[in-house]
């Protein structure tokens, strides 16, 4: 862990200066060409330099003191021989000064018990990166039915197939399925050639993305064979009774009122079910009500059903992504 030790201060913007005893694990913090400083140093208005083994950071009493904790969080992180990379730093930036998990938090995820606030896949350790995706992903390990609610680019599809696959290499389920409505966002796309599935996986595309990100490729197409794990647009989910998997309906505000209900009440024993949408989305013909509007005017009353809300703050994309929806959601007429 590094120590460090404060210069007199002169005024309001003075120096801190942090020592660090691994020079190796000093470069991976700085990031090639001190990108992660950068970073840093944007953020939080301050200034870092670097002598030696040691960090400088100048700037203002709070901003200066955010960036000594983030430092210090970041290379103890490396430290517990874990990567660093934008992600990461992101995560920090946003959470890290208010929370930072302690070691008992470790403990309890590595011993792969439910993680509240990261999730452990066969490929990758997922981080929630603002306080309403720890939010979101403490409803999901708590609750058989979760709904998240918000714009594009905030987790919502991304942290529930990670709890899934979580769930399911656990042994919590024996299954997942992953659907969506199969609606043109738009445009129409035309005839397209092949069998029903070349049909409809241009639809599930992100999904088969998000699970790629977790499973290793062979045996991601070695769960789909065997039907461990189902992807397929929402109209198959007509008639089927879905017990001891876990179940994620995206892009559920293109689902009609009719099919949201249809799809809700495929719940089975053992089963948990995630809906996630956009409401600002919408791409169902003009005159047809959104399913996700009415499932949560008809359904917030239920203690057991947990709804989780998201805003622009929580996009974890391009930071442009954000200024983008923000700038739309301000000349929304409403």
């Amino acid at each position: 862990m590094a120590t460090g030790a404060l210069t007199p201060p002169a005024d309001d913007v003075t120096e801190s200066v942090l020592e660090f005893p691994d020079n190796f694990l000093l470069i991976d913090l700085c990031g090639e060409y001190d990108r992660n400083l950068t970073t840093i140093e944007d953020k939080l208005s301050v200034q870092i330099l670097r002598r030696g083994n040691l960090l400088a950071v100048i700037g203002e009493q709070g901003p200066r003191q955010d960036a000594l904790e983030v430092l210090k969080s970041l290379y103890q992180r490396l430290e517990q021989g874990r990567s660093l990379d934008a992600g990461d730093i992101d995560r920090e930036l946003r959470m890290g000064l208010a929370s930072t998990p302690g070691p008992a938090d470790q403990i309890e995820l590595f011993k792969g018990e439910i993680a509240r606030v990261e999730v452990k896949t066969r490929k990758k350790l997922v981080e929630p990166r603002t306080d309403a995706q720890k939010a979101y992903v403490k409803a999901l390990f708590d609750h058989e039915m979760a709904f998240g609610i918000g714009p594009a680019g905030t987790g919502k599809t991304y942290l529930a197939v990670a709890v899934g696959v979580n769930m399911l290499i656990n042994g919590h389920v024996d299954k997942i399925i992953l659907s969506r409505p199969a609606v043109e966002a738009g445009e129409k796309l035309g005839y397209l050639p092949g069998d029903m599935k070349d049909k409809v996986d241009p639809y599930m595309q992100p999904l088969y993305d998000a699970l790629n990100d977790f499973l290793p490729g062979k045996q991601a197409a070695k769960m789909m064979e065997e039907k461990v794990i189902e992807i397929a647009p929402l109209a198959f989910m007509r008639g089927r009774t879905l017990s001891n998997a876990f179940v994620v309906l995206d892009e559920a505000q293109n689902a009609t009122t009719m099919q949201m209900k249809m799809f809700l009440t495929r719940l089975g024993q053992g089963s948990r079910m995630v809906i996630t949408g956009d409401r600002t989305q919408i791409d169902l013909p003009r005159g047809v009500n959104s399913g996700l509007w009415d499932a949560e005017r008809l359904l917030k009353h239920i203690p057991k059903i947990s709804f989780n809300y998201f805003t622009s703050k929580d996009v974890v994309r391009h930071p442009l992504v954000a200024a983008i929806i923000e700038a739309y959601e301000a000349d929304d007429p409403k």
